[in-house]
């Protein structure tokens, strides 16, 4: 009974965003208070890609393979976002393990300015090409029109989401991962609520139909952004931005892009790959192929999300403790995390592959959508044990400010110096 209440007390505080400092005390405390709210976080984006999903399926096969479309260019932005969001994940958690707050408000304020230029240039391209970008992916003539102003709508204003994972990193990197968790709630419930009344309408009123999607998206991510911004110039947080620091440094923009980059490259693979199975699966298979596959893909993202946001805890705690040099510290905490995420990881694998179909039922009653979305999750399913344990690995490499070397064997061999000779990676920033 004392350790129910003692564990539901540590969950409040998860909840809360009670400030701890997680270079001293109990590391399964610190992983718990850093992975419950950035779990959660991430789980209720998951859910608004199942019911987004779900009520986009009702308008039939070519919405849901445009949505497909859209998401998988997309995804060039998100590694964008991902990539900077990393490197100022890993700054500010060191600034903030040396104890110098304004050292980690400086790097958010260049991070912002970064990812400011390049959503504008992102915007342009998706305003004025969303009907050749459709067509790109695989789309006929006339589905491409159909979707062109669902795409213009999301990549033209994909500020919302590039700032949503930057400013989200921000504030994991300085250990509050509850204001994350609460941004992308408000961004979630709104997008729910507005999904049904925005594409079909409420009273007399038909609706936006497929626009009305991408509306309700942009409305509730755009408010998560608000409530960020407002935490990030007004808040009593570890950061807080004042306007007196707004000014162009280039030697931190320097160092944030040298370590943007290489995690930037490590998405954009991951997004290059789904592009292109994206586009092959439509030539080949065609909406109901399509369909199919994207409906398999939004239930993958629903439980891969969540381990997303243990690993993210890795990234923070190493950050942190490398930052105060505590290096033992920052490896046991690796470790730990790896165990949690692949335990999981290993039940989701097991759901899918024994319940693939009526998974995939939830979502459409076309029968050839069905045999398609079956074969893919059971595929993709069978691999999850392997995905949850990469993402710590190469989330904790990422947190160090490794980004050039994510992979296990280089994680490796860092664990093994600094276990033997108690260095830790000393990087440009």
């Amino acid at each position: 009974m004392v350790k129910i209440k003692s564990y539901w007390s540590l969950f409040l505080d998860a909840i809360r965003g009670v400030e701890h400092d997680y270079t001293k005390g109990s590391i399964q405390k610190a992983i718990i208070l850093l992975s419950i709210p950035m779990i959660l976080e991430l789980s209720l984006e998951s859910v608004f890609a199942i019911v987004d999903m779900f009520f986009v399926g009702k308008l039939g096969a070519d919405a849901i393979a445009i949505v497909g479309y859209t998401e998988a260019m997309s995804t060039i932005v998100y590694s964008f976002a991902i990539g900077l969001s990393t490197a100022v994940t890993a700054m500010i958690s060191r600034r903030v393990g040396e104890k110098n707050p304004e050292g980690a408000a400086e790097a958010a304020i260049q991070s912002l300015i970064i990812a400011l230029i390049l959503s504008t240039v992102f915007s342009a391209v998706g305003i004025f090409y969303s009907k050749q970008l459709l067509m790109f992916m695989g789309a006929t003539e006339s589905i491409a029109q159909q979707g062109q102003m669902f795409t213009r709508l999301m990549i033209g204003t994909n500020q919302v989401i590039v700032f949503l994972f930057l400013i989200n990193g921000i504030f994991r990197g300085a250990g509050n991962a509850a204001i994350a968790m609460h941004s992308l709630w408000i961004a979630s419930i709104l997008n729910i609520i507005l999904d049904p009344i925005f594409i079909y309408g409420i009273g007399s009123w038909q609706g936006w139909g497929l626009e009305g999607a991408a509306i309700a998206t942009i409305i509730g991510r755009g408010c998560g952004v608000l409530y960020q911004l407002y935490h990030l110039f007004a808040g009593d947080g570890v950061i807080r931005i004042k306007t007196s620091l707004f000014r162009v440094k280039k030697t931190i923009i320097t160092n944030l892009i040298n370590l943007a980059w290489p995690a930037t490259f490590q998405f954009i693979i991951a997004s290059g790959s789904w592009i292109i199975l994206t586009k092959l699966v439509a030539e080949i298979g065609g909406p109901q192929a399509s369909a199919g596959y994207q409906i398999a893909i939004r239930n993958v993202v629903f439980f891969i999300l969540p381990a997303w946001g243990l690993s993210n805890a890795a990234a923070t705690l190493i950050g942190q403790n490398l930052g105060a040099k505590e290096v033992g510290r920052a490896e046991k905490s690796v470790w730990l995390a790896t165990k949690f995420n692949a335990v999981f990881m290993a039940f989701v694998s097991l759901f899918f592959v024994l319940l693939s179909e009526p998974i995939i039922r939830f979502f459409t009653d076309d029968q050839e959508v069905i045999l398609y979305g079956v074969e893919a999750l059971r595929i993709i399913g069978a691999g999850f044990i392997f995905y949850g344990i990469g993402m710590v690995l190469m989330q904790a490499l990422n947190g160090a400010g490794d980004t050039r070397n994510s992979d296990v064997d280089q994680f490796y061999r860092l664990l093994v110096v600094s276990d033997s000779t108690g260095l830790y990676i000393d990087l440009c920033f």
